[in-house]
């Protein structure tokens, strides 16, 4: 019973932390934040959820998380100047479009002749200029998964820096699942607290 205690303790208190960094998250992001995408290669990002204008995508430069035909998304340079080799942002995307050109570009085309009349054909497709709207890919949780992602970069030989700013495209801050972290650990904590005085009872 002792180590049920302190087994439920340690489960509320992760609880605790996982709820307040959510509330946190969206009582600081209640609505994106519009930013130019040469101020955000400059300075950096100034909250979580960002709306970025002003960028245009390299669909050339992507690469595939999964590294296979069955696509499920993409990470994506934005570049605030389309011919520059260097690049601060990399958007991870399940734009269906997007997904579409990559996959026929790269895996239905038999030749290098053909794959360059299909980026000749398509070339406005392969680097559009393009707003987006997501989350930072930062924070206790994410972590995993942005070290995942940058690792993945580095394996296929893409040039990124440590310091590049990891976009979620489309995603946004929890509104609920911090709240529902926060009352579940409150309610273990009150559980906790009363399996002890029932313990300590003659």
């Amino acid at each position: 019973m002792k180590r049920f205690r302190f087994t439920l303790l340690a489960i509320c208190l992760v609880l605790l932390f996982l709820g307040w960094s959510d509330i946190s998250l969206y009582l600081r992001n209640r609505a994106p934040e519009n930013i130019a995408i040469t101020a955000l290669e400059q300075n950096g990002a100034p909250r979580e959820w960002l709306h970025i204008t002003g960028g245009t995508f390299d669909l050339l430069e992507a690469i595939s998380t999964s590294g296979s035909i069955d696509l499920e998304a993409l990470l994506v340079p934005l570049k605030s100047d389309p011919q520059a080799e260097d690049f601060r942002i990399l958007v991870e995307t399940r734009d269906p479009g997007l997904i579409k050109l990559f996959q026929t570009y790269h895996f239905k085309l038999n030749s290098e002749e053909a794959q360059k009349r299909y980026l000749a054909e398509h070339r406005a497709e392969f680097f559009p200029r393009q707003d987006v709207s997501g989350t930072l890919v930062t924070g206790l949780i994410a972590t995993g998964n942005r070290d995942k992602l940058m690792t993945l970069a580095k394996d296929v030989g893409m040039q990124v820096t440590d310091d590049v700013i990891f976009i979620a495209e489309g995603k946004e801050p929890a509104r609920i699942r911090g709240f529902l972290f926060f009352a579940l650990a409150l309610a273990g904590l009150v559980k906790f607290v009363t399996m002890g005085k029932k313990k300590s009872l003659p």
